[in-house]
């Protein structure tokens, strides 16, 4: 059995849940809640960065972080489902995880910022994590076609979806889909899959 350490409010710990249900391997996994910001939490004995997600394979050995897990999972698979093992399709994809886990960054950067005392917080970190959205917003909205977003449902899509249902998460306020309509359109495309609806983030 794999021991998957978890938060449920963590987008990059959904991506890894989700990676599991598209890979049919929910009985493999056990799932052990982890709240990474508790003193007296073991989690940087498991993983020295203390962050989640973190995957306890059979031998005891820990992988982390969320690129590594979803990778491991697929070749669990004789045939790998969500990421090719070579060309466009496999770079295509790749590229899509790397903008997706970006965004995803951001959205944590503004979220624990805007956690400090008031006089602390950083306005500069604050506005760039918002650039970096909206930059990627931009991209996926104007160029998703050519950068492989309509193929099919792999770890690229995986990471957008995750990160686009994060933002709605904690910045529900922010309506991004007014300005990104085809973006807007790509999401509502896939967010029935059973694998988004049973990992949808809660507090």
């Amino acid at each position: 059995m794999l021991t998957l350490r978890y938060s449920t409010t963590s987008p990059f710990v959904r991506k890894v849940s989700v990676t599991i249900i598209e890979c049919g391997l929910e009985d493999q996994v056990i799932n052990e809640p982890t709240n990474p910001w508790a003193p007296d939490t073991d989690l940087p004995q498991v993983n020295p960065l203390g962050k989640v997600p973190a995957l306890v394979i059979e031998n005891g050995e820990v992988l982390f972080d969320s690129p590594v897990i979803c990778e491991y999972l697929d070749n669990l698979s004789a045939v790998p489902k969500l990421l090719s093992p070579d060309g466009k399709e496999r770079w295509d994809a790749l590229r899509l995880q790397a903008i997706g886990d970006g965004m995803m960054d951001a959205a944590i950067s503004r979220i624990l910022e805007s956690r400090r005392e008031p006089q602390q917080q950083s306005e500069a970190v604050v506005t760039r994590s918002k650039a970096v959205l909206q930059r990627s917003l931009a991209l996926l909205d104007r160029s998703g076609n050519s950068l492989g977003l309509e193929n099919g449902f792999q770890i690229g899509q995986i990471t957008i979806a995750c990160a686009l249902e994060y933002l709605d998460f904690r910045f529900g306020d922010e309506d991004w889909r007014a300005d990104y309509p085809a973006l807007d359109a790509w999401h509502q495309s896939c967010k029935n899959r059973p694998s988004l609806v049973e990992t949808a983030p809660h507090e």
